[in-house]
């Protein structure tokens, strides 16, 4: 177990590691190729900037999966979490309510299929039987397309040659040499869809059709219609209209609260930065943090109590 493992309890209300001089974080991405990681990268290089007394160190994990039982056990400080799997870990959905609170917003995944330019697959339909890569073994992009699968009434395993990976970055070659057919991913500046789209060839992403789009959004509500902008890939020149959810920074409900304040206040300081580090952290700006969290109080309450003292409250949400 790595060094960053070790020292995942850092900060939790409780031990002797409350609000110091020099706290240590530990945070968990993903696994390399994975686009947890540069936004990891990015997120533990701006908050140490704008905040001196914390350093967050990134560490490799398999993803959302892993790395919510890792906070939850106290081996994680902090870890990236798609929507689907932070949902169903604070609603309590197969297992019991985690005592996981988000810190701050990540950015919204829009899921989608990619398909080298030169494909004939024009639709969700024309993937069926075919060989796709799904994302890497614990990825929280591998929870949505089985939710966005299944309110189309299809099923990952049954109705595609599905394919679970180690390592993201193996997906590219299997693209490239045929053994796949498409890539599924999701999110704002995701390295694969961005590695596909700029070669010579291009790309075309698939998405759910207005009427599956429907079917999927009555059958599971907390999931949301989002648009990933024009320019957002090399030569995409329309919008992309798709269904997913926010992706979030978790810790542990017990972090201290003024840490969990001190971390929303480096992020709020810091939204510019963030950007400018990695095109994913364009969307990771304090105001969205009411949007990303399914229930106010799935938010941390040091971060609450930042987002009301800087006058960041969205006015749906109560202040109390």
């Amino acid at each position: 177990m790595s060094a960053g493992l070790l020292a995942g309890c850092a900060g939790l209300k409780g031990t002797s590691m409350k609000m110091s001089s020099s706290t240590r974080l530990s945070l968990g991405t993903s696994p390399p190729g994975g686009g947890f990681t540069p936004y990891g990268d990015a997120f533990a290089a701006t908050v140490n900037e704008f905040d001196p007394a914390v350093t967050i160190d990134p560490v490799f994990t398999k993803g959302s999966t892993e790395n919510i039982p890792l906070i939850e056990a106290g081996k994680l400080s902090l870890g990236l979490a798609g929507g689907e799997p932070t949902f169903e870990a604070l609603a309590g959905i197969g297992r019991a309510p985690a005592p996981l609170r988000i810190i701050s917003p990540m950015y919204s995944s829009a899921g989608m299929f990619i398909v080298p330019g030169a494909s004939s697959v024009r639709s969700i339909s024309d993937l069926k039987g075919k060989p796709v890569v799904f994302g890497a073994v614990g990825s929280g992009l591998v929870v949505l397309a089985r939710y966005v699968l299944n309110g189309m009434g299809l099923d990952m395993q049954r109705d595609f040659n599905a394919i679970l990976l180690e390592r993201d970055d193996e997906a590219l070659g299997m693209l490239a040499d045929g053994r796949a057919a498409a890539l599924w991913g999701g999110g704002i500046g995701w390295p694969a869809f961005e590695e596909l789209s700029k070669t010579a060839d291009g790309a075309r992403f698939v998405v759910p059709n207005e009427t599956e789009s429907a079917a999927i959004l009555g059958k599971y509500t907390f999931l949301k219609q989002l648009t990933v902008p024009v320019g957002t890939y090399s030569g995409q020149t329309v919008p992309i209209v798709s269904i997913g959810s926010w992706s979030v920074v978790l810790a542990h409900a017990e972090l201290d609260d003024d840490i969990a304040y001190n971390l929303a206040k480096a992020v709020h300081l810091g939204e510019a930065s963030m950007a400018q580090r990695v095109a994913s952290g364009r969307e990771s700006l304090s105001a969205n943090t009411w949007i990303a969290a399914p229930k106010e109080e799935y938010i941390h309450a040091g971060v609450r109590r930042y987002l009301r003292d800087a006058g960041i409250v969205a006015p749906t949400h109560s202040t109390a």
